[in-house]
């Protein structure tokens, strides 16, 4: 059933309109790295639930200012008022600015005062658990709000996808971890590589409807640069290089064989692959290979974070 786009009449209520701005859906993608870090420290170092959903709560005010963000300046240059293409929810925005919900200024300062309070969490987190976690918490938002924002617009120089695997795939579980224990664990990205190549396959099927659009504004991302048919391929090599380093990691003995499970989600990616290489031009044929690659990346990330549980961590 297609959702209905946000109007003023669905959004009197201010806490539903102030919740429902920041796409509660989408941070998930923000709390499944945040549940590989838990289960490395629970499985290594130890978890202590107070530090955990201290910054759970900390990701989740910047992810959201991400979000909200993004709505801001994609309306500034115009793309979400050009995408004719989109596919609600999934792409083209929010719509809470181009129908009307909020103002522009009113999701620009929601989207600070969100930022604001992840700092402050951010803040205290490094307080007491070590300085440096300031500086990997500077970085993740530089590139959540550089993603759109100018001068930097990393989408439209090609470089989106790789700020969004980088953020969610490293910065968010190498934090996580750095909170638990006190001390940088590269480690962790053995676990959580998969999902930085998986997510950015989230955003890159995503970009197929909004090709049109973001190419009349002028961002340049990569399904924009190779054209529909050529990028189509671009998608396997994101997911297959996922389960590629898994299956690596978990025969070099650096991962438990439980990990294994993550395996289970590939035909939700082939299944997306086959929909998107049939209507790479037809947007309205794609909302199940959305749906898939949504499925996959979320399910994949919760199976790993299983399988480190179940199995240990070297």
């Amino acid at each position: 059933m297609e959702r209905v786009e946000p109007t003023p009449e669905l959004f009197t209520n201010p806490v539903a309109r102030y919740v429902a701005a920041t796409r509660p859906p989408f941070l998930l993608a923000a709390v499944v790295p945040v549940v590989i870090g838990w289960a490395v420290a629970y499985a290594g170092p130890g978890l202590h639930p107070g530090w955990a959903l201290a910054t759970l709560a900390g990701i989740l005010f910047i992810a959201a200012g991400v979000n909200v963000l993004n709505d801001y300046y994609d309306a500034l240059n115009g793309t979400d008022g050009l995408n004719r293409d989109r596919v609600f929810p999934f792409t083209g925005g929010s719509r809470f600015i181009q129908n009307g919900v909020m103002a522009p200024e009113e999701m620009r300062n929601y989207g600070l005062a969100l930022f604001a309070a992840g700092i402050l969490v951010g803040l205290g987190l490094a307080a007491a658990r070590g300085g440096s976690l300031v500086l990997l918490g500077m970085a993740g938002m530089l590139l959540g709000w550089g993603y759109s924002a100018p001068p930097l617009k990393l989408n439209g120089r090609g470089l989106g996808e790789i700020a969004v695997g980088t953020g969610f795939g490293v910065f968010i579980p190498l934090g996580t971890v750095f909170v638990q224990s006190g001390h940088w664990d590269p480690a962790v990205l053995r676990a959580a590589g998969s999902f930085a190549f998986l997510v950015t396959s989230m955003l890159y099927v995503n970009e197929f409807p909004d090709r049109e659009a973001d190419r009349q504004a002028g961002k340049w991302h990569w399904v924009v640069r190779l054209g529909a048919e050529r990028a189509v391929w671009g998608y396997p090599l994101l997911f297959g290089a996922a389960y590629l380093q898994d299956l690596v990691w978990i025969l070099r003995g650096d991962l438990p064989l439980w990990c294994l499970a993550g395996l289970l989600t590939l035909p939700l990616n082939l299944w997306a692959f086959r929909d998107l290489r049939r209507h790479p031009r037809q947007p309205r044929q794609l909302v199940g290979a959305i749906q898939a690659t949504i499925a996959a990346t979320m399910l994949h990330g919760l199976l790993m974070a299983m399988g480190i549980v179940a199995g240990g961590w070297r």
